[in-house]
This record gives C-alpha cells, sequence and structure tokens, in this order.
C-alpha cells in the first residue's frame, strides 16, 4: 500500500476504533454468540442463528454506518483533496479506514465467546470459519455501495434513505420479488432466470454458501434450491464465492470511479 493510503487508513481506523459504535457493535455479535452458544443446543444450531443474524445486521450496519462515515469525513476529505494527493489513494485509505475496523469488530465478537469455549465443536470449525468470512466479505461489499451512495448523493438524508432502501430491497424484498416472479411463470422453465437473481444479489449468494456448508437444504428457499441444481458441494460453494468476490471488486470499482470524478 502506497504512503498516502497507509496514512489515511491509519489515521480513519484509529478514529473509528476509538469510536463508541464501533465497540457497540462487535459487542452486539458478543452478546449474540455468547447467548446463541449457550441456549441455542449446540454450536450447530449457533452457527445456523449466527447465519440469520450475519444476513440481515452486517449489510444494514454497514450501509447505514458507511454513508454517515463519508458524510462526516467530507470537509477531511476537501482538506486533503487541497494538497497533491491523487484521488485513488485517498479513496483506498478512506475505504479500508472503514471497511476493515468493521470485519475486525464482527471477527471479535463472533470469535471470542467460540475461543473461550476452546475454538468450539471440532466439527463446526469449519462452518464457523464460512460464517466468519462470509461476514468480512458482506462487511467489504456494503461498505463499498454504501460509498457509492453517499458519493452520488449530496444530500445526507437522500444518502441515508437510499441506504436503507438498498437493505429492504436486498435483505427482504428481494425473496418475496421472487415468489411473485415464480407464481407468475410457473407453467416456464425459469431455473436460468433465478439462478441469475441469485447471483445478482450478495446477501442470498452468502445465505446459499453457508448453507450448503452446514448442509440445510431445506432452509435455502427456491433460489437456493435452483442453484443446488445447478451446483452442488464444492462447486457450489467456489461459484457462489467467486460471486461474492465479484461483488467486491464492482462496487469499489464504481465508488472509486464516482470518486474521482466528483467535485468536492
Amino acid at each position: 500500500m502506497t504512503g498516502v493510503a497507509a496514512k489515511v487508513l491509519k489515521y480513519q481506523a484509529s478514529d473509528a476504533a476509538r469510536s463508541r459504535w464501533l465497540f457497540v457493535y462487535a459487542l452486539f455479535f458478543f452478546v449474540a454468540s455468547e447467548g446463541l452458544l449457550r441456549y441455542a443446543g449446540g454450536d450447530a444450531k449457533a452457527v445456523l442463528s449466527l447465519m440469520n443474524v450475519v444476513l440481515f445486521v452486517i449489510p444494514l450496519v454497514t450501509l447505514v454506518l458507511g454513508t454517515v462515515y463519508l458524510y462526516n469525513a467530507r470537509e477531511f476529505t476537501e482538506l486533503l483533496l487541497a494538497q497533491p494527493v491523487p484521488r485513488g489513494r485517498l479513496f483506498a485509505g478512506l475505504y479500508l479506514g472503514l471497511a476493515l475496523p468493521l470485519a475486525s469488530a464482527f471477527v471479535a465478537g463472533v470469535a471470542i465467546p467460540f475461543l473461550l469455549r476452546g475454538g468450539g465443536d471440532p466439527g463446526q470449525r469449519r462452518a464457523l470459519l464460512t460464517l466468519l468470512a462470509v461476514g468480512v466479505v458482506l462487511t467489504c461489499v456494503f461498505t463499498a455501495i454504501a460509498f457509492v451512495i453517499a458519493v452520488r448523493a449530496e444530500d445526507r438524508l437522500r444518502g441515508l434513505g437510499l441506504a436503507i432502501g438498498a437493505w429492504l430491497l436486498l435483505a427482504l424484498l428481494y425473496d418475496g420479488a421472487v415468489l411473485v416472479l415464480v407464481a407468475m411463470f410457473a407453467d416456464y422453465p425459469i431455473e436460468r432466470p433465478l439462478l441469475a437473481l441469485t447471483f445478482a444479489n450478495p446477501i442470498d449468494l452468502a445465505r446459499v454458501i453457508l448453507l450448503l456448508e452446514l448442509d440445510v437444504s431445506a432452509l435455502m428457499g427456491y433460489t437456493g434450491a435452483v442453484f443446488q441444481n445447478f451446483f452442488s458441494g464444492a462447486l457450489g460453494i467456489a461459484a457462489a464465492g467467486a460471486a461474492l468476490l465479484a461483488w467486491i471488486a464492482v462496487p469499489i470499482a464504481l465508488a472509486a470511479r464516482c470518486f474521482r470524478r466528483k467535485d468536492f
């Protein structure tokens, strides 16, 4: 990493580490993990329940905090842009300065309760590592989407509205829209379009990866079942993982492009 990006990252990460919201975020996952390990009836059920928490909470918190973070950093950004600082390196520092602390808080909050129990059930450690990896990837994805929204929308309230709307669409309304499409076109071969819809939603991809790893096909939903028909086992996890990595690269590239062109 270049010197400018590293300095911005160090400053932003240090500022985030002192923030109360980051501690609350890590504490939330710690309490959720500890409670599920105590009362869910086994590590397998705890990991499965944590999956639902991760898929809903990480996108929401990351989108909201990401947009607020960039709006609050507007004066800092303008000050740095008044210096001979390349915009691409500044963007890298700002992005990593938020994504890394958020990902670290999530990993610490979930992993510590398992580590306090000696790492948990050895048979569930791979599933736990998959859960942690998926959470980190979702953090990177939605941090980039938050940056796209914050850079494109000048008004803070409009940006927050777009961030919450994106979460509602991808986390809540998406599955309902898929069911409506299935009901409308039930007489047609729609497996391939549904497979494309799976790749179009990072939350759905993350759910498919975790359920394939946990081998709980009954909870996959319609798109997950279609995905499993096309890809099974390690191939399915690899395909969904590659698609999730693309979901990181494309929003980051779009956000960086918007940041370079924006007139601050």
